[in-house]
């Protein structure tokens, strides 16, 4: 990854030159590059890297730089689709299925197909790049949360109100 070419690029879509870029500057500049997402998912993908949680990405906070680690998940995620999609410019679901797995997500066929028919925008059982990085980043962000609960590293939790309340305001998607 060339960080000269991304600081070159963060700067542009930083077009008030505030040092950070807001969810709806980061969503134009991803459709200018063919990837359409909806505002919700650009949002989640910035609050995922948020270190600071000022709602914003910026390109150099503290020691990690926010927007070089959403870059970084983000290549992760397309060669992932790359690897599978075979000139189709599609994925189906067995296909999705293995993207996954190499994501790190291993999800037992309920929660797949649930997660899935969330995410195919067309219900046709294809999912386009935007939609399968739209799945992605809900799938990164329940872990996320989920593993903030499961401090013993079990991959089981007990959420009491307060909590469940906590997760449900959290996960928006």
């Amino acid at each position: 990854m060339d960080l000269a070419i991304l600081r070159e690029w963060f700067d542009r879509v930083d077009s008030s030159q505030t040092g950070n870029i807001t969810a709806s500057q980061l969503k134009n500049a991803l459709a200018v590059g063919n990837l359409d997402l909806p505002l919700s998912v650009v949002q989640q993908m910035i609050r995922m890297y948020d270190f600071d949680k000022n709602g914003t990405m910026s390109f150099e906070v503290c020691l990690i730089a926010e927007f070089v680690a959403l870059n970084q998940y983000l290549l992760k995620v397309q060669q992932a689709f790359s690897d599978l999609e075979r000139g189709q410019g599609f994925l189906l679901h067995d296909e999705v299925h293995e993207a996954l797995v190499k994501l790190g997500f291993s999800l037992d066929s309920p929660a797949f197909y649930t997660a899935c028919e969330s995410f195919d925008q067309k219900k046709n059982g294809t999912f386009r790049l935007d939609a399968f990085i739209s799945l992605c980043i809900f799938l990164q962000s329940a872990r996320n949360l989920f593993n903030s609960f499961d401090t013993n590293k079990q991959g089981r939790v007990t959420l009491d109100m307060n909590q469940f309340i906590y997760c449900t305001a959290n996960c928006r998607i």
